[in-house]
């Protein structure tokens, strides 16, 4: 048996002779430890408040009017999931609002990564066009839907370009401020060793903003999706924005809630997928270090 000694409240302590093996396989066991205790109080949080909602609903602590239940909105959900929606299938809807937050989310993305880039390894350029990002990025952005639905109608195009702008500043700003904060070291060896500036940029300054821009990444589809529902909720044919809408005119508490869970869940599948991608590409990042307290 390996010679560890344990302090109530702080990590493993492990005394001279204690084998990799066995230090590995006690990090390993509190790291499991740990991670069950995660999921269990994640998992008690959810069922207490949904248990909560339903308790308060059905005795009238909160009014189900306003608040509806846990229960109504999996009923709306699957009503609208077999029987449709005012508006047409439910799917069609939802795939609506993917398309428009889909490609406002690719738009932006990319177009923030270049222009981040570009600015942050030119900082003359960077300080001529400062001002103007600056200017547009004060622009409240949902103010911005009713003038691009104005200008681009009603259909994909506005919903876009709402997407894209919520998009768009969030990747810039983490591109620019990861060349910003690139190793002056490592660039200052890469040109004694006779590297370009394209060859500087490509294999010292992007991988060492790449940690900034999938940052930037998890937390601007969230950003797409909320612009594609922003504008169809000022004006759409479809979408589940336009939905919202509806429900809200209808004072139907259910059907908000059950768009509203609708979109998290897609949000929510959008984050895993973003951090298993994240996780193949960014293999060389050195791991946390584990935490068992």
């Amino acid at each position: 048996m390996a010679n560890i000694t344990f302090e109530a409240g702080s990590a493993a302590l492990f005394r001279p002779g204690t084998s990799d093996a066995e230090i590995e396989a006690t990090a390993l066991k509190a790291m499991r430890r740990r991670n069950t205790l995660v999921r269990f109080w994640q998992i008690a949080i959810l069922v207490f408040v949904i248990g909560m909602w339903e308790l308060s609903s059905r005795l009238q602590w909160i009014d189900p009017f306003f608040y509806s239940s846990p229960s109504g909105v999996l009923e709306r959900l699957y009503e609208w999931a077999t029987e449709g929606t005012t508006e047409g299938s439910l799917w069609y809807n939802l795939w609506v609002t993917m398309e428009e937050a889909l490609i406002g989310f690719f738009a932006g993305s990319i177009t923030g990564v270049f222009v981040g880039i570009g600015l942050g390894r030119n900082r003359f350029l960077s300080d001529i066009f400062s001002v103007y990002i600056k200017a547009i990025n004060s622009i409240p952005r949902v103010v911005l839907a009713p003038i691009f639905i104005m200008i681009m109608g009603l259909g994909l195009p506005s919903k876009v370009a709402l997407a894209f702008i919520m998009v768009f500043f969030v990747v810039f700003a983490n591109a620019f401020q990861g060349v910003r904060e690139a190793d002056r070291n490592m660039i200052a060896n890469a040109r004694i060793l006779g590297a370009s500036d394209w060859q500087v940029t490509r294999t010292v300054v992007i991988p060492s903003a790449m940690s900034w821009i999938f940052a930037s990444l998890h937390v601007s589809f969230g950003f797409a999706i909320i612009g594609a529902i922003v504008g169809e909720f000022v004006g759409a044919r479809f979408g589940i924005g336009q939905l919202i809408s509806i429900a809200k005119g209808t004072f139907d508490a259910a059907g908000m809630f059950a768009a509203i869970l609708l979109v998290m869940v897609v949000t929510l599948v959008a984050e895993y997928i973003m951090t298993l991608i994240e996780n193949r590409l960014a293999k060389w990042r050195p791991q946390q270090q584990l935490d068992t307290q």
